[in-house]
């Protein structure tokens, strides 16, 4: 099966500014794929000249195996929520809805999309203010109403870019668990968000942008890293620190040397852990507590982003 997002050398300039810089990127059917950057990454330019709304400079796109900049057709069947959703305010979400369902199709899509406007609502968790006209919708409300115009029509592919603006914490869950479960029933879902625990808690891989390139890609425990790190609280680190590098390989993050209570993160680089405790209550360290250590998926993105050397 062909993948459902594509991108072969995709380049947007702005003069001498490369907005997005030969992007070479693969989506496969049903991943839930995490687009991660900080802001003036080429994030939201990506997704853009994906869904044919800017021109690429340079390079292609492919969404459900078909090309998007010479032929449009693939388009028919993306869902996408490209930054603050656009709505007739003084309407109903329903009828919000209606209208999107009655665009740009022929009458029996038209009927199979207006059949699916009540389920869409109760999707998003709009059903019960589905006649209320929006301007009195919450920003949050807002959202997933942009959510449930992208989801009318069952689409195979969902580009969303930051679809949990102005939720509250209890919103993000619902929204994530939304995202998920769309994934696990076959759709793809392309998100760029900056809230990288959301991104860890859902998502099956993760691309990381920055300055207009892909610097890392890969599922959020592959970029997090393998588990030779323990972090160990000690009565003494000065004496835990130098009892550690005493056993050869090991290597202790930090340059602390203080003495008195207090926590080190110690790279073991094939030394077993239980050698380490032994070296440690050997010196006369007390050890109150010695356990795997990971970097967050946060650590990971801002060593990758602040370290990128990227040119333009």
């Amino acid at each position: 099966m062909t993948p459902a997002f594509v991108t072969r050398g995709l380049t947007k300039r702005y003069g001498d500014l490369a907005a997005v810089d030969t992007l070479d990127l693969t989506v496969e059917r049903g991943e839930l794929f995490g687009f991660l950057g900080p802001n003036g990454a080429g994030k939201t330019t990506t997704i853009r000249m994906a869904l044919g709304l800017v021109f690429p400079t340079g390079g292609e796109v492919d969404l459900l195996g078909e090309p998007v900049v010479r032929d449009r057709a693939p388009l028919a069947r993306v869902g996408a929520l490209v930054e603050e959703p656009a709505f007739w305010m003084y309407l109903s979400g329903r009828r919000n809805l209606e209208y999107v369902a009655r665009a740009g199709r022929d009458r029996t899509e038209v009927r199979r999309r207006l059949a699916l406007v009540d389920e869409t609502l109760e999707v998003v968790g709009l059903a019960a203010a589905a006649d209320k006209r929006v301007k009195a919708y919450s920003q949050g409300m807002r959202q997933r109403l942009g959510l449930a115009q992208a989801l009318v029509g069952t689409p195979d592919l969902l580009v969303l870019d930051e679809p949990t603006n102005g939720l509250d914490p209890t919103g993000m869950r619902e929204m994530r668990l939304l995202l998920r479960r769309l994934a696990d029933e076959g759709t793809t879902i392309f998100v760029s968000s900056h809230l990288l625990s959301e991104v860890e808690a859902m998502c099956d891989r993760v691309g990381v942008m920055a300055s207009g390139r892909l610097v890392a890609e890969g599922t959020p425990g592959s970029l997090r890293g393998g588990t030779d790190r323990v972090r160990v609280q000690v009565d003494d680190v000065a004496r835990a620190r130098a009892a550690a590098l005493g056993l050869a390989g090991v290597t202790v993050d930090g340059d602390a040397v203080a003495g008195g209570p207090g926590s080190l993160t110690i790279t073991l680089h094939g030394v077993e852990p239980a050698d380490l405790n032994a070296a440690l209550v050997g010196a006369g360290v007390r050890v109150g507590a010695l356990a795997p250590h990971r970097d967050t998926l946060e650590e990971v993105f801002l060593h990758l982003v602040e370290g990128a050397d990227v040119p333009r």
